[in-house]
């Protein structure tokens, strides 16, 4: 069988979801029985240096005539002209996590470059696989026919059920990269007015992409007196990322914008309820009932949202009953692998070996 290419944007260890996602992916690839090569360019996207293009471009020249070659989309979208060189005797696929304009703080010059360059990137592969459905139907303005498209949601491992902080204070827990898009200061901006209530937050992820912000958001704590209740962790490895699921009351996520989002089927692994927003895949990424959903940007929902769990016992005791309900229906990181290999057409014949 011929070997399948995976063009990763970075080191394939850095802790983002779509790095998760993909290394999960292939690793089920090859349970199905395919050969994978994984190609990793240098850091930097969605803004590569002049020489990591270069690299890109030396790459994609260096594969075998008709290999099939799945790019991941933070490096797809702002490559097409290093694959346009290549994209006659390759069968190029994009892997889209979600569109690179719908990223938050960009500004309009900035959202029209990349839009017109995924739009020519996405215009050269045969194929395209998103991780919703709801990024799926936002390619619609990119000219990719719905044909084209399958979606490909994540799975997740079994997990043991959380207990919980064990009684106190309600311990919630934030789990992404310190960036704008995340919502960290619409998530402490409603915290901050409800001090006369009894929580902690624990902020896990990294700061390094974009020192500023996580700056921000460390001054905004000192200077609202969130000090001593919010802690900010950086980025953490499984076994601390377990263990504070472990203890974890409340999972919390205000983000503009996710095209679907690993830690919400984490959580609800572990029985974990969540409050977080009504965008992008999110809606697809949570149980209806073990969540609750404001819409994104709205400060003033997630505020009054927040005080009904927390000064309500039996509203928390209600989603926290329907989140350890949820755990049992959740889909394998196995059940994803099989359908990614199904949309590459390899299902088949990776059972056949």
């Amino acid at each position: 069988m011929a070997t399948l290419h995976f063009v990763l944007p970075g080191d394939p260890a850095t802790r983002t979801g779509g790095f998760i996602y993909d290394n999960r992916i292939i690793d089920g690839l090859r349970a199905h029985g395919l050969e994978v090569a994984v190609h990793s360019l240098p850091d930097g996207f969605p803004a590569p240096a002049p020489a990591t293009r270069a690299r890109a471009a030396a790459l994609f020249a260096g594969l075998p005539d008709g290999a099939r070659v799945v790019v991941d989309g933070l490096a797809l979208g702002v490559l097409p002209e290093e694959l346009r060189a290549q994209a006659g005797r390759l069968d190029l696929i994009g892997l889209v996590h979600h569109p690179l304009a719908a990223e938050s703080g960009l500004s309009s010059e900035r959202q029209r470059a990349l839009f017109e360059s995924e739009t020519a990137a996405l215009a050269l592969v045969s194929q395209v696989i998103t991780t919703s459905r709801h990024t799926a139907e936002a390619l619609a303005p990119y000219g990719v026919p719905a044909g084209r498209i399958t979606a490909v949601p994540p799975g997740v491992d079994p997990a043991p059920l959380a207990p919980g902080s064990g009684g106190g204070a309600l311990a919630l827990l934030c789990v992404a990269n310190l960036v704008p898009r995340k919502g960290h200061d619409l998530l402490l901006g409603a915290l901050a007015r409800l001090k006369d209530l009894d929580w902690r937050l624990t902020c896990a992820g990294s700061p390094a992409r974009d020192p500023d912000w996580a700056g921000h958001l460390r001054r905004f704590c000192k200077e609202r007196g969130l000090g001593d209740r919010v802690a900010f962790l950086g980025e953490i490895d499984d076994a601390e990322l377990e263990d504070l699921y472990h203890g974890a009351d409340l999972f919390v996520l205000a983000s503009h914008y996710e095209g679907y989002g690993l830690v919400f089927p984490e959580a609800t692994a572990r029985g974990v309820p969540i409050l977080a927003t009504r965008t992008g895949g999110i809606p697809e990424a949570v149980p209806a009932e073990a969540a609750i959903l404001v819409p994104p940007g709205d400060e003033a929902a997630l505020t009054a949202a927040l005080r009904r769990l927390l000064a309500e016992p039996a509203a928390y005791a209600e989603l926290r009953t329907a989140a350890r309900r949820a755990r049992e229906d959740l889909r394998r990181w196995s059940d994803s692998a099989a359908l990614f290999a199904g949309a590459l057409g390899c299902g088949a014949a990776a059972r056949a070996r």
